[in-house]
């Protein structure tokens, strides 16, 4: 016979169950974010006119390949469904209610990785062969949600470079190296915190996805948008 408390039973261990319910709840928003991201904004308008931007100009999902295959009004549309669809995974699905309980300190983590599946549902998106757009519109939702103070200083920045370069690529590339920099300066905490690993990962993940603009900027086969060269003098 074992004597006293010994024989009694185990009470399962909360922490235990509450790092499940947490870790659940982050797998299932990463793929709910991931979801939405996948939404194309590129293919919702081409469907609209009944055309594929993927088989057209660059071959790619975004903004800028829709502005120059599709015209001003057709790239609106895009940037506009691709931004909104960043901000509302930031702003929306991490607060829903899947049965767990959020802790406070969990929040920000679902924040970011909601900010992190919905990008790359965007790059990656699952109901168009995995062959999307560049992230950048729809990180720019994401930014508006959890950093609005970055659009302050990158947008000049982006601008900046495209009117002295003609290169969007450029200019992206320039402008996603500028977010953990500003970061660093004016988000509390800087690199530091969760939200600042974040930004240097998704700085490197921009630079990833426009490393084919790279290799055609060093080639001398990159185009330029040259509209908006203001400065450039005419030959």
């Amino acid at each position: 016979m074992c004597p006293g408390r010994s024989c009694r039973p185990r009470k399962p261990c909360r922490c235990n169950t509450a790092y499940l319910n947490i870790s659940m709840e982050l797998i299932v928003k990463l793929i709910l974010s991931y979801l939405l991201g996948s939404i194309s904004g590129s293919m919702l308008m081409g469907n609209l006119k009944g055309t594929d931007i993927r088989k057209m100009g660059s071959g790619n999902a975004g903004s800028t390949n829709a502005f120059r295959t599709m015209g001003t009004a057709f790239a609106l549309g895009v940037v506009c469904i691709d931004v909104l669809k960043g901000f509302i995974a930031v702003k929306f699905v991490p607060y829903l209610k899947l049965g767990g309980t959020l802790a406070t300190n969990s929040i920000d983590i679902e924040l970011l990785v909601s900010g992190m599946g919905v990008v790359i549902g965007h790059v990656y998106p699952i109901y168009h062969g995995f062959k999307g757009g560049k992230g950048a519109g729809t990180m720019v939702g994401v930014l508006a949600a959890l950093f609005p103070m970055y659009l302050i200083i990158g947008f000049p920045i982006w601008l900046m470079v495209l009117v002295f370069s003609g290169y969007v690529g450029l200019s992206t590339i320039i402008a996603g190296i500028v977010l953990p920099i500003s970061t660093a300066f004016y988000f509390e905490g800087g690199l530091g915190t969760p939200f600042g690993i974040f930004t240097m990962i998704i700085s490197l993940f921009i630079i990833f996805t426009h490393r084919s603009n790279i290799r055609r900027m060093l080639d001398g086969n990159e185009n330029r948008f040259k509209k908006a060269m203001i400065f450039r003098k005419n030959t």
